[in-house]
């Protein structure tokens, strides 16, 4: 299913000019505070009619001022969630999912709300009321009754952004499944390196109302320009692996890759079960020759494509390793000092440590097959 989104719009001092079109699984608009993500996710919710402009989901347009078209939000059949979860206070998780079925005609409705339950793990909460749920078991409840409008398209705004890193830690599972489990395409806002290189398949970049960039997560996540100043040390490379074997010994996942053997803290998912992972520029050394009497233990070896200038003393350096590509950021005294150059033969070495929590996205878990 495409989403294109072609508008021109003013609000007082800010202009918003935006043009993309994505197929994506899940498409996330990524930048700054400020950027316009919130408003154009508005847009295409029909809570704000652009000046000038066409917006398609699948084929079905829903705005097209050269002629006049305009669909009203409740006609759009798009589930919405927001920062907070805005349930009901007076209703149940169970009267909360269902008051979302009713703004679908009967006939329309697909989303089963048995489905939903089991999908968000949800099902032990359906007598509670929402002052009793945390945090994150409330967006679990909001995205349920989003699902169960039966909705084309579901538009997430920054639904992870009042959570603490726990509670994130504990819904991000769940959008993964969404992402992976259903048929409904995602927009979803994050000003987050984090979240959008974990959860998206497509990034669009705004910044100060216009597309900087878009395309798959990770080419856009290489392009360490295009992030924040404060953000910067978070981009790099996003692989999708799989879970080859565990090291009960050592506490350790081995993850297949193109890239090659990849070893990261011990996971709890099976074997087969897909993981993707970020491989920060930062954490990443570049060698001339197979390292011996080293401590990390991912090597991977690699041909140099990219030198580019960074901030400061910094380049970054980009390797093919096998079709993937793996990002450095290393200093110039190091370039000049190990006669880097396009078409060398290097090894970049990744440590262990370096895949924390953050920068690995494995899915629910459950206890792993050794």
């Amino acid at each position: 299913m495409t989403v294109l989104v072609d508008i021109s719009h003013r609000l007082g001092d800010f202009s918003l000019d935006v043009r993309f079109e994505s197929a994506g699984r899940l498409t996330a608009l990524y930048g700054p505070s400020g950027s316009g993500k919130t408003t154009l996710i508005n847009m295409i919710a029909g809570l704000i009619r652009p000046d000038k402009g066409r917006i398609e989901v699948d084929g079905r347009v829903l705005v097209d001022t050269s002629a006049g078209v305009f669909v009203p939000k409740h006609k759009r059949r798009i589930g919405m969630v927001f920062q907070d979860a805005r349930l009901f206070p007076h209703m149940s998780v169970a009267g909360n999912l269902r008051y979302g079925r009713w703004f679908t005609p009967a006939t329309e409705r697909y989303a089963d709300m048995e489905a939903v339950v089991e999908l968000l793990g949800i099902g032990p909460l359906l007598d509670r009321r929402p002052a009793k749920l945390s945090g994150g078991e409330k967006q679990r409840v909001a995205i349920g009754r989003a699902l169960l409008t039966s909705p084309r398209l579901l538009l997430m705004d920054e639904p992870l952004a009042s959570l603490d890193e726990a509670r994130k830690a504990e819904i991000l599972p769940y959008i993964e499944r969404l992402r992976d489990e259903t048929k409904i395409p995602i927009v979803y806002v994050s000003h987050s390196v984090a979240e959008v290189a974990r959860l998206a398949s497509d990034v669009v970049t705004l910044a100060q109302g216009h597309v900087i960039a878009s395309g798959p997560t990770e080419a856009v996540m290489q392009r360490l320009d295009l992030l924040p100043a404060e953000e910067r040390g978070e981009g790099g490379a996003v692989l999708d692996t799989r879970v080859l074997r565990h090291d009960e010994t050592f506490g350790m996942t081995v993850l297949g890759s193109a890239a090659g053997e990849i070893r990261v803290p011990r996971l709890a998912v099976k074997t087969g079960a897909p993981v993707r992972i970020r491989i920060r520029a930062r954490d990443v050394m570049i060698a001339t020759e197979q390292p011996a009497g080293l401590s990390a233990l991912n090597i991977l070896p690699g041909t140099i494509t990219v030198i580019s200038p960074g901030e400061g003393p910094a380049v970054e350096v980009g390797i093919d390793c096998n079709g993937a590509t793996v990002l450095a950021r290393i200093t110039e005294q190091s370039r000049q000092g190990l006669k880097l150059q396009l078409g060398g033969k290097v090894f970049a070495v990744v440590k262990t440590v370096s895949f924390d929590r953050a920068n690995t996205g494995a899915g629910l878990p459950f206890e792993a097959d050794g």
